[in-house]
């Protein structure tokens, strides 16, 4: 690059500096397949547009049956009001007996999962769930115990209340249900342009792994390397002024970062005159209308303030 033979303040040449972009990589809190793929590289986004989404079908049906539990323990909450009769004494015995079945399941799914993850074919999170998967069955037998303690006592306190936290709990469940499936679709987390996606519609993705790059107009940034005399009249919040190829009208960028660092060979190709020179890196932010139509790499001459 060689620099505009135009001038600055007080004849100073304008300096040579380029657009640095700092990326949003966005991935999945959860391992899955990928499904569907919104965007494509140079869309733009709007803030909580989608970007991706993982295979649900587990989700949907566990937010099905969570759906139902709550359901059954709100009609449960309201029978109870009324008084408990023979047979819904024995209602409770009977989903006792099938929250102790489904304990048993995940003792079992447990007990898999730990020898999947000592494999290595799983995940942390996935042990995880499964261990809370059997914590809750367990909460829920000891819960249910207690309900068929309470259903057989003369007072009625105890088995409203008893009914109420089973209400509680399915109201949580379905609560957690929605927020693991809420987490199958990503969306944008910032308005900005869709810089590069990393996967295909069918492969799986590890949790954590980002599936789409994303530049927020805020993340754009002009850098910049001034010499060492020119230094000592920067200050962060001055206004600097940047031209580049098929810009137009100059660009103007407020200074947000001024290194304490000299530098002896910026990372741009400069002139054997100023290669030598002693350089601090400086960094100003353009305004987001403007950021948006800069593309990182691009070279800019920069106009620093005058001297006061």
């Amino acid at each position: 690059m060689a620099s505009v033979a135009g001038c600055g303040p007080g004849g100073e040449r304008p300096l040579q500096g380029y657009i640095e972009g700092e990326y949003v990589r966005v991935g999945p809190q959860f391992a899955g397949f990928l499904q569907q793929l919104s965007v494509q590289r140079g869309d733009q986004v709007a803030a909580g547009a989608p970007l991706f989404v993982l295979e649900r079908e587990n989700e949907i049906a566990a937010r099905r049956q969570a759906e139902e539990q709550l359901r059954g323990a709100l009609a449960r909450l309201e029978n109870i009001k009324t008084g408990k009769r023979p047979p819904e004494v024995e209602s409770v015995a009977e989903q006792l007996r099938q929250a102790q079945a489904a304990r048993e399941l995940s003792a079992a799914n447990l007990k898999r999962q730990e020898s999947l993850f000592k494999s290595g074919f799983i995940s942390d999170s996935a042990l995880d769930d499964a261990r809370t998967r059997l914590k809750s069955d367990d909460a829920l037998v000891a819960q249910l115990k207690a309900s068929v303690q309470t259903a057989n006592l003369p007072g009625r306190p105890d088995e409203i209340r008893a009914a109420q936290a089973d209400a509680d709990a399915a109201r949580q469940a379905l609560a957690q249900s929605d927020w693991h499936l809420s987490q199958r679709t990503v969306v944008a987390p910032q308005a900005g342009r869709i810089d590069d996606t990393y996967y295909v519609v069918g492969d799986f993705v590890p949790a954590g792994s980002p599936v789409v790059s994303l530049l927020p107009p805020g993340n754009v940034k002009i850098r910049v390397y001034v010499p060492e005399p020119v230094l000592g009249r920067l200050e962060r919040g001055q206004t600097i002024s940047a031209t580049c190829d098929a810009c137009g009208a100059p660009i103007s960028a407020t200074i947000s970062f001024i290194s304490d660092r000299a530098e002896y060979t910026p990372p741009v190709l400069y002139s054997k005159e100023n290669r030598a020179k002693l350089v601090y890196l400086v960094e100003a932010r353009p305004a987001l209308g403007v950021a948006a139509k800069l593309n990182p790499g691009q070279p800019v001459d920069v106009t620093l303030p005058a001297a006061r």
